[in-house]
C-alpha cells in the first residue's frame, strides 16, 4: 500500500512540476491508500506479521513456514534525494511444524512453543486400544484410570536421555459406549470384568466432560468413523514421578486412632464380663466344676480377641512389623487346643475325684467328658455375644419406643432422652443439672409440605434478631470437611442442590456463634463511639437457633443430645387447602410431575404423605404448639409467642 501510494504521489508531483494538471482521481486514490496504510499501522496488522507462504516438503511429517518478519511495523521505506523508493525487508525465519503439533525454532529469532501434554491422574478419561476391532491398531476403547503403579524393576534414571517409558503400569476401567459420543460406567457386576492393564505410554488423554442429565461422559469423536479423538497422542512421560499423594488430616487420623483404642478396650471388657456372667449362671445350673471350665473357655475367647487385635494393629505397617504381627496373632488358633489340654491335665491330676471316675480314660480322646467339652466351647464362643448385642442394640433401641403401646412408649422414649442428656451433662461437667436447665434451646418448626413453614421461619428471623438459622457446611468453601462428613454419614440433611449440609454441630453451635459475633460487633461499636460504660446486658445477645424441618429431619433432631426442643407444628384446617396448595406448586413449576405420571396421581401421592406426616405430628408428642397457617401475619405472631418459651428456664 505504501509503495503504490508513493508511486501515485510521485506521478502527481512530476505532473505538476511539468506544468500539467494532475488527475483528481489519481490524487484521491493516493490519499486513500495512505489512509489505509495508517489504519493498518494503528491496528497492529501488517502483511509481514500475519501472512505466510507455506511450502510442503516431500516429507509428509514436516511443513516449512516462511514468515516475512520486518524490523519495524512496516517494511522500512526510504526515499532518496532523487525521489526513488527503496524497500528493505527484514531477514526471514523458517519454522517447522513436526507431526506432534506446534512449532520449533529453525532460524533462531522466533520460536512458537509447543503445548505440552499433561501428566496422568487417577480418574482421567483415556483412550486405549484392544487387539480386536478390525483396525490396524485395534479397537479404540474409552475408560477411566483407576490405579497407577510403578513397574517392578524399573528405576528412575538420572540422565537426560530417559524418556519415561516402561516405568508405569495403569489399570483402566472401561466405559460403555451408549452412543452419540457418550460413555457411561458399567453396572457394578460387569465393572469387575471390564478392567485392563496398559503401559502408560500406550494410552492417550481425552477431553471428556461429565453430563449429569445423561449420567455419562461426553467424548469428542470423529464424525466419520465414530472413534474417540485424543487430546494428545500420549501423556507426558518425562519427569513423571507417580500419582500425587492424597492430603491426610492428622487430626482426623488421631481421632480415629483414639476411637479404635476405645473400641478394643470395650470389646475385651464386654467379652470378659459376658464370660463372667455365663460362669455364674453355669455355677447355679451345673455346679462349680462346669463353671470353672466355662470360665476358662471364656478367658480363651478373650485371648482370641486380644491376638486378633494385634494382627489388626500391624496391618499397613512395614514388612517386618506386619509379618511379626501376623505370626504372633496366629497363636489365637491354638488357644482352643491349649484349653482342652489343660482340662485333660486337670482331670488326670484329680485321679479318682475327676469327672472321669475311677475307671479313668480309655484312650487319648476320653480325657475330657462331653459336658466339659460343651462348657469349654460355649465359654470360648461367649465373646461373640457382646458383638451381636452391640450390632443389634441400636436397632432395638430405636424401635422399642414405637413398639410399646401408648404412654409406655412415650415414657420409654423420654427415659432414653433423659439418659442422653445426663451423659452430655456429665461430659461437660454439668451433672448437677438433672432437669436440663443448661441444655441448648432449639426452636423446631415443622409441618407437611405446602403449609408455608419456610416463609414463617424466614420472617421470624428477619423481624427478630434473637433468632438465627443453623450453620451449614458448604461443599464449595470447605470441600474437605464436607467430604469427610458425607463419607461418615454425619449430615442430618442436604439441600436440594447438594451443596449445603446440616449437622448436629451446626444446630448446637449456631446460637453461640451468633452471640459471639453480636458481642464482638457491640464491643467494636462501643470503642468507636468511645463510650464510658461499654458493658451491655447479656439478654441483648441471647440467641436461639430456628430449624425449618420436615418430618424426616424432625425425627433425627428428636434424638439430638444436649438440646431442649421447643416444637411448633404448622398445618392447615382442611385437606382441600392442602390440595389447592399442591396444585399451585404444580402450576408454578415448584412441584415437577415425573414422566409417566399425571397431576392427579402426584397430588394423590402427596396427600397420602401429608396424612402420614400429620399422624406423626399428633402422636409423637414433641410439638407443644400448633399453628393453622391461614393468615401469614397472624401465624407469624403466634410463632413469635411460642418462640418466647425458648428464653424461659
Amino acid at each position: 500500500l505504501a509503495f503504490y501510494a508513493c508511486c501515485l504521489l510521485r506521478s502527481t508531483t512530476m505532473t505538476r512540476l511539468g506544468g500539467g494538471d494532475a488527475p483528481g482521481k489519481q490524487l484521491s486514490l493516493a490519499v486513500l491508500l495512505l489512509l489505509a496504510c495508517m489504519l493498518c499501522v494503528g491496528s497492529g496488522f501488517t502483511p509481514s506479521s500475519h501472512s505466510a507462504f507455506v511450502r510442503n516438503d516431500p516429507s509428509p511429517s514436516t511443513t516449512e513456514v516462511t514468515h516475512n518478519l520486518p524490523r519495524s511495523p512496516l517494511a522500512t521505506a526510504s526515499t532518496t534525494a532523487f525521489g526513488r523508493l527503496s524497500l528493505h525487508l527484514a531477514p526471514t525465519t523458517r519454522l517447522s511444524s513436526e507431526s506432534g503439533g506446534g512449532y520449533t525454532r529453525l532460524g533462531g529469532e522466533l520460536a512458537a512453543k509447543q503445548r505440552e501434554p499433561p501428566y496422568p491422574k487417577i480418574g482421567d478419561c483415556v483412550c486405549f486400544h484392544d487387539v480386536d476391532g478390525g483396525q490396524a491398531d485395534g479397537q479404540a476403547l474409552v475408560g477411566k484410570i483407576s490405579l497407577i503403579q510403578r513397574i517392578l524393576g524399573s528405576e528412575s534414571s538420572n540422565n537426560g536421555d530417559d524418556d519415561g517409558t516402561k516405568k508405569w503400569l495403569v489399570e483402566i476401567t472401561e466405559l460403555e459406549d451408549v452412543g452419540d459420543g457418550y460413555y457411561a460406567e458399567y453396572p457394578s457386576r460387569k465393572r469387575r470384568n471390564k478392567r485392563s492393564l496398559r503401559n502408560l505410554e500406550d494410552i492417550a488423554p481425552l477431553a471428556a466432560s461429565f453430563v449429569r442429565t445423561e449420567d455419562a461422559y461426553k467424548v469428542p469423536t470423529d464424525a466419520g468413523s465414530g472413534r474417540p479423538i485424543p487430546l494428545f497422542p500420549q501423556y507426558k512421560l518425562k519427569g513423571y514421578g507417580g500419582p500425587a499423594a492424597v492430603p491426610v488430616n492428622q487430626d482426623v487420623v488421631q481421632d480415629d486412632l483414639e476411637r479404635y483404642a476405645d473400641l478394643k478396650i470395650k470389646l475385651l471388657r464386654d467379652a470378659f464380663l459376658a464370660g463372667l456372667a455365663g460362669a455364674l449362671i453355669t455355677d447355679l445350673a451345673r455346679g462349680l466344676d462346669d463353671a470353672i471350665v466355662y470360665f476358662s473357655g471364656a478367658l480363651a475367647g478373650v485371648g482370641y480377641l486380644f491376638f486378633l487385635s494385634i494382627k489388626t494393629d500391624t496391618i499397613g505397617g512395614d514388612g517386618g512389623t506386619s509379618k511379626l504381627g501376623k505370626n504372633v496373632s496366629n497363636f489365637r488358633f491354638v488357644l482352643p487346643a491349649i484349653l482342652l489340654v489343660g482340662i485333660a491335665i486337670r482331670n488326670l491330676a484329680l485321679g479318682d475325684a475327676s469327672p472321669l471316675g475311677s475307671a479313668g480314660p480309655t484312650n487319648m480322646f476320653s480325657t475330657v467328658t462331653q459336658e466339659q467339652f460343651a462348657c469349654a466351647m460355649i465359654g470360648f464362643l461367649t465373646y461373640r455375644i457382646p458383638l451381636f448385642v452391640g450390632q443389634l442394640a441400636p436397632v432395638f433401641g430405636d424401635s422399642a419406643g414405637s413398639l410399646l403401646p401408648g404412654s409406655a412408649g412415650m415414657a420409654f422414649q423420654m427415659a432414653q432422652e433423659a439418659k442422653a442428656a445426663r451423659e452430655i451433662g456429665e461430659t461437660s461437667g454439668e451433672a448437677d443439672s438433672p432437669f436440663g436447665k443448661d441444655l441448648i434451646p432449639v426452636l423446631l418448626v415443622c409441618g407437611p409440605p405446602g403449609t408455608g413453614t419456610t416463609s414463617l421461619v424466614q420472617r421470624l428471623i428477619a423481624e427478630d434478631e434473637r433468632f438465627v438459622p443453623p450453620k451449614l457446611v458448604d461443599r464449595v468453601k470447605d470441600p474437605a470437611t464436607f467430604e469427610r462428613l458425607e463419607t461418615r454419614e454425619e449430615f442430618l440433611k442436604l439441600d436440594d442442590s447438594g451443596r449445603y449440609g446440616l449437622t448436629t454441630q451446626g444446630v448446637l453451635t449456631a446460637a453461640d456463634s451468633a452471640e459471639a459475633e453480636a458481642k464482638a460487633a457491640a464491643a467494636a461499636e462501643a470503642v468507636a463511639e468511645e463510650e464510658e460504660d461499654s458493658t451491655v446486658a447479656d439478654d441483648r445477645f441471647g440467641k436461639v437457633v430456628v430449624v425449618d424441618a420436615d418430618v424426616d429431619l424432625a425425627k433425627k433432631l428428636r434424638k439430638l443430645p444436649g438440646s431442649r426442643l421447643i416444637g411448633v407444628w404448622v398445618g392447615l384446617d382442611s385437606m382441600e387447602k392442602f390440595e389447592a396448595n399442591l396444585k399451585k406448586q404444580i402450576e408454578s413449576g415448584e412441584l415437577v410431575i415425573p414422566e409417566g405420571e399425571t397431576e392427579e396421581s402426584v397430588v394423590r401421592a402427596k396427600v397420602k404423605e401429608i396424612v402420614q406426616n400429620i399422624e406423626y405430628g399428633v402422636v409423637s408428642g414433641m410439638f407443644e404448639f400448633t399453628i393453622l397457617n391461614d393468615d401469614t401475619d397472624a401465624s407469624v405472631a403466634q410463632l413469635r409467642e411460642a418462640a418466647e418459651f425458648c428464653f424461659r428456664g
